[in-house]
């Protein structure tokens, strides 16, 4: 990963936390998918490997993928997928489960491991192994309260996103439970929706992610006035 990447890639995790995950998608339509996305301010978009032709689009989008934003594969389950990541430049290895070897690989050739995890367990294992983030998942089953409870063990540093279940309407929620992002499904894309509405999607989804933030930034200037 270069440092024009890197830096792309620190400032998603820092400013817009936002994963587009597009399972389902196919080659001919992934590119108008992705530039609205793009348009639409999305930084981190993941392919699934159990999409259709999953390398072609995933090698369609590297391609055109401008230098703010971060591509990869999701549900990345053998190590020996990280080395074609690497060859097409795309970074991001998304997982759905902790996987060290998938882990110590992705770090040996200096991708992004994103790596999904459930239990305490599982989360401490993927740090331990240098997972970048975490992406607790199914978070929408598991809710806010469960994942306080699992946050509390974690190193500070180490940022978690929520998948599954997540859209609109429970952003809020996770975010001031201490969530640092969100991963983007159906919420965001399904299998044979157009790359208008996925659009119209991603517009609603960004515009709440800063309207939260914005909020929180403005309660921390008031809390400030008022300690002063």
């Amino acid at each position: 990963m270069n440092e024009t990447r890197r830096a792309a890639l620190q400032a998603a995790l820092d400013d817009l936390p936002l994963v587009a995950i597009l399972r389902g998608v196919h080659p001919e339509e992934v590119e108008a998918i992705f530039d609205v996305l793009v348009a639409e301010g999305f930084r981190l978009i993941e392919i699934p490997l159990n999409s259709p032709s999953p390398w072609e689009s995933i090698e369609r989008i590297a391609r055109r993928c401008p230098d703010h934003v971060v591509v990869g594969a999701g549900t990345v389950l053998d190590p020996q997928d990280c080395s074609r990541l690497a060859d097409l430049g795309a970074p991001l290895v998304i997982t759905p489960n902790t996987d060290p070897a998938v882990i110590a690989e992705a770090r040996a050739l200096d991708l992004a491991p994103l790596i999904g995890c459930m239990t305490p367990t599982e989360a401490l294992s993927a740090a331990r192994s240098g997972a970048l983030a975490l992406k607790l998942f199914p978070a929408g089953k598991l809710g806010t309260g469960y994942f306080k409870d699992v946050k509390a063990v974690l190193p500070a540093e180490l940022p978690v996103l929520a998948v599954g279940g997540i859209d609109e309407h429970n952003m809020d929620e996770w975010v001031s439970a201490g969530i640092d992002g969100f991963g983007f499904g159906g919420s965001l894309y399904k299998a044979g929706r157009t790359a208008e509405d996925v659009g119209a999607r991603a517009r609603v989804l960004v515009a709440e992610w800063r309207r939260i933030k914005e909020s929180l930034d403005q309660a921390s200037e008031l809390e400030r006035e008022a300690d002063a």
